[in-house]
């Protein structure tokens, strides 16, 4: 990509935000060279740190007519590359932009900037007796602008849905500096277009979202938790199918293979979940509401349905210490099995009843393509991340070695009516296979799209497209 210098840019982008907000150094710039996603490193000639939609509105003026490349930033916890800066030029970081604006009680709404961690807003509104239930694993770190850019899910998209679900109105950044609302802060809208469901897992690739205003529901009053060991994996993606096919919902229903499994619970050094050596898997199931007799009898009833699926004894969790412990893990797992060695993970879905034979090729194309993989995910939702271990290879960007094996998954995963992606998005590191689930005219579309959006492809140019 042809640029001007971008340092010969600093002293206007220090005007706009503020010396003590523009980093060259290099320190700076290898914090922000990487992500969560495999080993990759690319980075930035500067980083700033703007503080309002204007600053962002007057960096994006300048960069777009010196056509210099742009990355978007939130917390750095993205598995896509969706925020690396291959072309380096300026990232922009949201993490100044941290404020939660106004918890509309009366319209159960929140108004929020990117920058706020998931977990920080979903505290806050429960102070107030309200729910916002998309939780990532990473919602301890990640911030919520990021969550939109990748239209994030986690085990309670389940029962109530994903990022998407929740998002009324977007204050947005366009390429050419322009600031935009894309909505109304109101329930339904069928006026025009609707740009705002159109930003949200766009990835960075769109607009910059300065602000959010977010759906909340009441919260539930109780939640019960139980882990339920499987001596056959292909019996447990089963039994996920024929819970729903019952007539429950839970509110998480989350699938770790033992071998993951062990390697969490020896990262984080806990003993709560007994595994023995015929095991081959747990689901993770929840349950929550306001009536806890009626829930207590959901998690027996469900129990024992799980019996004809050839489950092993099922361990409730007694008390919120217990809970806490069991959630621990499972949202442990990834970062526990890429320090194992497990660095390439593809986040596949397909539909639920799909995911015993989902399973079973996987661990198939293992064995035809010499890697070892562990599966584990939100299984309600036929959503399950698969970490590849391959000795020689611990990245897939561009890698001869791995790309076959990757193809292959991902056409299993098409001929089972899924897709290659449920909530980490394309990124830098899937966009060699989006080919495979969409059709040349359906790319030309998007790009069409995004043409009109950033006609100088500057912002977060590469991602999810081939060139």
């Amino acid at each position: 990509m042809d640029m001007v210098p971008v340092h010969s840019l600093l002293p206007d982008l220090k005007k706009i935000v503020g010396d003590d907000f523009v980093f060259i150094d290099d320190e700076n710039r290898n914090k922000y060279a990487h992500d969560e996603t495999e080993n990759l490193h690319f980075l930035p000639d500067v980083v700033i740190k703007p503080r309002t939609a204007q600053e962002i509105s007057e960096a994006m003026k300048l960069c777009n007519h010196h056509k210099i490349p742009v990355t978007p930033r939130g917390a750095g916890t993205g598995l896509s590359g969706g925020a690396l800066p291959q072309f380096g030029g300026v990232l922009i970081s949201f993490e100044r932009m941290n404020s939660i604006l106004e918890i509309d009680e009366r319209n159960l709404q929140v108004i929020t900037e990117p920058g706020v961690i998931t977990e920080t807003l979903q505290n806050a509104v429960k102070e107030k007796g309200l729910f916002y239930p998309p939780d990532p694993s990473s919602k301890g770190s990640c911030f919520i602008g990021g969550n939109i850019a990748e239209n994030s899910g986690g085990p309670k998209a389940v029962k109530y849905g994903v990022v998407k679900d929740y998002v009324l109105n977007l204050e947005v950044v366009l390429p050419n500096g322009e600031i935009i609302w894309t909505g109304a802060n109101v329930l339904k809208n069928a006026t025009g277009y609707n740009l705002t469901q159109l930003m949200v897992g766009s990835e960075g690739t769109l607009g910059l979202v300065t602000k959010i205003v977010l759906k909340l529901i009441p919260l539930p009053k109780h939640d019960l938790l139980m882990l339920v060991p499987f001596n056959n994996l292909e019996k447990a993606g089963e039994a996920v199918s024929a819970i729903f096919r019952a007539g429950f919902t839970p509110s998480a229903l989350e699938l770790v293979e033992i071998n993951a499994l062990k390697i969490v619970s020896k990262f984080v050094d806990s003993s709560i979940v007994p595994v023995t050596d015929e095991m081959e898997a747990h689901l993770i199931i929840e349950v929550d509401g306001n009536h806890l007799d009626t829930l207590m009898a959901e998690m027996e009833s469900i129990a024992n349905l799980l019996v004809e699926y050839e489950c092993g004894e099922v361990f409730f969790a007694d008390d919120a210490q217990q809970k806490e412990a069991l959630w621990k893990l499972r949202r442990r797992v990834s970062e526990a099995v890429k320090i194992d060695g497990y660095t390439i993970e593809e986040d596949t879905v397909v539909p639920r009843a799909e995911l015993p034979k989902l399973i079973r090729g996987v661990k198939e194309l293992g064995k035809e393509y010499h890697f070892d993989v562990v599966c584990y995910g939100h299984a309600g939702d036929g959503n399950l991340h698969v970490r590849i271990k391959k000795p020689g290879s611990i990245y897939s960007l561009n890698n001869p070695d791995v790309i076959p094996a990757l193809k292959a998954l991902f056409k299993l995963v098409k001929s089972l009516g899924g897709t290659i992606s449920a909530e980490h998005g394309i990124g830098l590191i899937q966009k060699e296979f989006i080919d495979i689930v969409y059709s040349s005219a359906e790319i030309e579309l998007m790009k069409g799209i995004k043409k009109v959006f950033d006609p100088n492809n500057i912002l977060n140019a590469g991602k999810i497209f081939k060139a």
